[in-house]
Parts: structure tokens; sequence; C-alpha cells
């Protein structure tokens, strides 16, 4: 019988992922990358021997990427060395407060004692919420599309949301549980992890703090990317074509299906179907419709990369620094439309520490190629060290060896992501948080999409969910 065709269009985690998948389900299949690596945005940049990870820093739910590289037929191990972090961040606030958020519970009860006593059943309640939000999430949400039928088990489980706090607002939650207005801005911190704001998110976000801290937080040995080496090694070795500086110009279709792509370099690609890796706004364009807007769009970043003359001393692998005002800062972003007077800044020093990503949130909704020129640049680097005094960092500009910066405008050219933004759509209110764009193109018979931006979401667990929610659904529909 002949083997089907599929081209994934993007190389990103979810395209490599996919394209393994499928290439274990005995498909022949093409990966086309458009830039010159594979990843994404977990990637690498590199200069004068130092080497930094240009996207994600640490990874949650590990049995998620065990459970891809298994579905392929190989080891997660064998590829990936997981280190535990512990703890999993330093925490420094404008008033000279800073602690450890614990991985280990006896130690976090230790400093949660010391620094808001009554607030340590609160805690334990919040857990409790996202615990419950997780529950909900593994039998519906992280398997299936809002958009097929759930099955009467996932009926079932819809029954055990707890909707007194679990459909309310994010922020006014974490107030209920918490007082000390440091664990508010501690935990009001969240919905960052998918560019939104705890102000206008949803309570059942909640998840996200109770599985980073029941399943915990892990670096690995040698950077992120090798996760992507290790996806890449494994798809080659089942035949998995992979291409780089290969863009797709166009989704070919025929009758109302897809039938292949056509590269930019005139090249045709013949396929039964078309999966595609990278934002969902795009994809029209790609079908040679108009393209559809999100209804709003999720943070985009301002990183630095530094390497340094000399490691830090004294410093956690992970660091936030907040700002003074919490609220003001999200509405520069989101109601002003750009980066904050006083931005919270995370600075992640992995291994010996001579090597910073130094992150700020910035908005994903302007026209990123034209406001961030020189002037902006050299602005947001100045209020980003002025973050870092006044929550006491070490000074190390006069260490500074190598520096590179990635703003909005760079990652929106980098990853072809409309103003930068890094999720796709914000996480704002229910529809968006849980209708984001489906993993089945509504229009166009054969094409999927995969990513961060489609269903489940954004964060490098549920962009590996979203690759096994495509690859079955391509088993079940293209018999």
């Amino acid at each position: 019988m002949k083997r089907r065709r599929a081209v994934v269009i993007g190389g990103g985690l979810g395209g490599l992922a996919s394209g393994a998948r499928l290439g274990a389900a005995g498909w022949d299949v093409t990966v086309c990358e458009a830039g010159p690596k594979f990843g994404g945005k977990m990637n690498t940049w590199s200069k004068d021997g130092f080497t930094f990870d240009t996207g994600p820093s640490l990874i949650t739910m590990p049995w998620v990427f065990r459970d891809t590289f298994a579905a392929a037929g190989a080891r997660f191990e064998d590829h990936v060395e997981l280190l535990p972090l512990d703890p999993i961040c330093e925490y420094r606030f404008d008033d000279g407060t800073r602690f450890d958020y614990g991985a280990q519970l006896p130690d976090w009860l230790a400093t949660l004692r010391r620094i808001a006593p009554g607030d340590v059943e609160g805690f334990f309640d919040f857990m409790n919420l996202g615990a419950r939000m997780f529950e909900v999430s593994e039998a519906t949400f992280f398997r299936r599309s809002p958009f097929e039928r759930p099955s009467p088990g996932e009926w079932r489980a819809m029954r055990h949301v707890p909707l007194r706090r679990g459909w309310g607002n994010y922020r006014k939650a974490v107030d209920h549980f918490f007082q000390s207005p440091h664990l508010r801005q501690l935990f009001s911190r969240y919905p960052t992890y998918v560019g939104s704001s705890p102000y206008s998110s949803p309570a059942t976000l909640a998840v996200i703090p109770y599985i980073e801290y029941a399943f915990g937080g892990y670096a690995v040995s040698g950077g992120l990317y090798k996760i992507v080496e290790g996806l890449v090694a494994v798809a080659r070795g089942l035949g998995v074509e992979l291409r780089t500086n290969a863009k797709v110009a166009c989704i070919e279709t025929k009758n109302g299906a897809a039938v292949g792509v056509e590269l930019v370099s005139g090249e045709r690609l013949t396929a039964d179907v078309v999966v595609v890796n990278g934002d969902a706004e795009c994809t029209d364009s790609l079908l040679g419709k108009a393209p559809r807007k999100f209804r709003s769009r999720s943070m985009s970043g301002f990183v630095q990369l530094f390497g340094l003359r000399k490691p830090l001393a004294g410093i956690r692998e992970h660091t936030v620094c907040f700002s003074s005002d919490y609220k003001r800062e999200f509405a520069h972003i989101f109601d002003e439309h750009r980066f904050p007077d006083d931005p919270t800044v995370y600075v992640n020093a992995p291994g010996a520490g001579d090597t910073l990503f130094v992150m700020a949130n910035a908005p994903g909704d302007t026209d990123a190629s034209t406001v961030w020129n020189t002037a902006a640049v050299a602005e947001a680097r100045r209020r980003v060290f002025e973050r870092l005094r006044l929550g006491g960092f070490p000074d190390f500009q006069s260490d500074i060896m190598v520096e590179d910066v990635w703003t909005p405008a760079r990652l929106e050219t980098a990853y072809l992501t409309p103003g930068g933004s890094i999720y796709g759509s914000d996480s704002h209110g229910w529809r968006n948080a849980f209708l984001r764009p489906s993993n089945v193109n509504s229009d166009v018979r054969g094409v999927y999409h995969v990513g961060g931006t489609t269903h489940p979401g954004g964060g490098t667990p549920t962009v590996l969910m979203s690759a096994a929610i495509v690859a079955r659904q391509i088993g079940e529909r293209e018999r």
C-alpha cells in the first residue's frame, strides 16, 4: 500500500514532535523550516565562546517529554538529562524583601512562616484549587480540542470543576487566598507564563503554579536546546526529512483539500496532509486568504543576553526582580501598548553564572518594526538595569564581553509571529484561554495546526500535547 505523505511547515518544537509522531506511525514526512536552525523559539545563540538558550529556561511536566519520545520509539533520557531546580526561583521586591521559593515543601513552609505566617493555609488552599483544575485538564483539555466531542469520561470529569473560585478573575482569586502583598505579587506572575495579565486572566490558570510546584521545575544539562537536538535525531532515525532554509510560500489546495505546498524557491512538495507549526494567525495567508486577526495578542519580550568576563557570585539560577507597581506595569503593556516604565525583570544564570538571560515583558500587539528603534532599545535597556539595581542584583555592566538584544521586532522577523507576540492570542477571559484556534483547519481539509498559538496553548509541555492531539486527529481522520 502506498505510504501517505505529510508536510510540516515549521521546525519548532511542535513541528518536530508532530513529524516524529507521524514518522513513527508510518507516514512519509518532510519538515520545512524557514530559518537556518530547528527549534523555533526554543533556540540558541553563540558568540566568542558563549552559548545561550534564547527561549524557555526551564521545563515542567517531564512525563510529557518522555511520552513524546516514547511515541517515536525512543527514550527521552538517552538524549536529555533533567536537572531539578531547588530553589525554583529567588524573588526580590521593591521594598528590599527577598526570599527563595523552595522546591522542597519543608523549606518553603519555613519561609512562609517567616514572611507571611497568616498565609500558610491560603497557600495550601490555592494549591488545592490548582490541583482540581489540573485533574480536570488532564482528563479533558490536555487530551483533545474543545471543538471535539467529549467522551463520557470527559463529561464526568467536568463535574469536578471548582466553580466557586475556578472561573473568576485570576488576581481576585490570588487576593482571596493570600494577604501578603509579596505573595500576591509572586503568585500573580504565573499568567505571564502564557503571555497574559493576571488582572485579566481567568482563575483557571491557577493550574500553572500548581503544576510547577507539584511536579517541579527542571533545567537541562547543556541547555534546553538539547531537547530540540534529541527530537531532530529521533525524527531523522525514523526517516523524517528535515529541511532548513526551506520557507513555504503557500499551501496548495484542490477541491477544498490540501494537496501539498510550494516553497519560495518554486519547488513543490505533494502531501496528503499539511501541518502548520507557526502562528495560527498566519495560516490564512498560506492559503491565499486575508488573515484573520486574534481578538487580542499575548505579550512579547525584551530579551538581553550577556556573556560576562567572570561568573556572578551569590545569585540563583533563576531570579525575579519585581516592579514597584504590578498593576501599572500591565496597564502599560496591555492598555497603553508600550514597554513599562518600571518592568519586572527575570534573570536566568545557568551553570557557572557567566552567561545571563535577562527578560522583561513587552507588548506583542504593536507595529514592532516601527516601535523598536534604536532609542527605544536604549531606553528599555536603561529601565531594565535600573530595576536590577533597585532589586539589589549585582552590577555586572563592566564585565560584559558579549551582548545581544532580542526585541519584539526581532522576534517577529525571526519567528514570523505578528507583533513579536510569543503565544498568539492572550488568555484574557475564558474564551481566549480555552477556545484557542482549533488543531483542525475549518476551511481546508487536511490542514492541521500545532504549536503554542493553537490548542492547548503556550509553554513547552502544552506544545508537545498539541503535537499529540494533531497526530491522533490525523490518524482518526486520514484513513
